[in-house]
């Protein structure tokens, strides 16, 4: 059976400027989910399928984090942090952690509220390839102006990103969505102290080597919050998903 996968980097540094004035006094990760941090309950959910290690980039106000988290013990798992002086990006982030890091891990953007299953998504991930770098949420879809695709093959391996805006119509578009697995192997394509984005510019160079990177595709809820009016969806699903015993 597929050892679970243990460590899990989470990108928490954005301000969450649209989120105000909620993120004048706390970083758009610590916004409050019926009462609770959502970046608790990241840590909750990944926890619930075996990460006991997370490594959180920081920017905007990282003592608010650092004072709630400290090393994770209360939870029962163990937090690292980099704070980073300047942005890097969400690849430039995770490379800040590479010495850390085992051979895999998954990666979430912080404001992308997730019940993603992990172990359904770790049991995926065994059945891909050993060679692949990786394999990310996807969702196929014709609605894809606000957003970056991928064009996948027959076996779901990534053959070409488009990022927006786009000029033109793609016939096998899948939304790029925030959950990751990755390999560390994947970090020697990412260059030091330097900021570098995982989709527009990590995922592009990785396709473009022909190297090999996979979609998921689930149906477990999750929904990336940069609005107040995302925000107030997130509560009353998750309000709901709670009343069905569901999160």
């Amino acid at each position: 059976m597929q050892n679970k996968i243990t460590q899990a980097v989470i990108a928490a540094g954005g301000q969450g400027t649209r989120l105000r004035p909620t993120t004048e006094t706390i970083p758009k990760v610590m916004i409050p989910i019926l009462g609770k941090p959502m970046l608790e309950w990241h840590v909750e959910q990944f926890k619930k399928h075996g990460v006991k290690e997370f490594f959180f980039t920081l920017q905007y106000l990282p003592e608010v984090i650092t004072n709630h988290f400290g090393d994770g013990s209360k939870w029962g798992v163990k937090i690292n942090y980099f704070v980073e002086k300047e942005p890097l990006g969400s690849a430039g982030g995770i490379k800040a952690f590479e010495k850390q890091l085992g051979d895999e891990f998954f990666f979430i953007y912080g404001d992308t509220f997730s019940l993603v299953d992990y172990t359904k998504m770790t049991e995926n991930w065994a059945k891909k390839p050993a060679d692949a770098l990786g394999m990310q949420r996807m969702k196929k879809t014709q609605d894809y102006a606000d957003a970056d695709v991928a064009e996948l093959d027959a076996d779901g391996k990534f053959v070409a990103i488009h990022t927006k805006p786009h000029t033109a119509t793609y016939p096998n578009a899948h939304r790029m969505r925030g959950v990751f697995i990755m390999r560390k192997e994947i970090l020697q394509y990412v260059p030091e102290n330097t900021a570098y984005d995982l989709g527009k510019k990590l995922m592009s160079d990785i396709v473009k080597r022909n190297l090999k990177f996979y979609s998921y595709e689930c149906d477990d809820y999750s929904k990336g919050i940069d609005t107040i009016e995302k925000w107030k969806e997130v509560e009353e699903n998750v309000r709901k998903l709670q009343s069905e015993g569901k999160a």
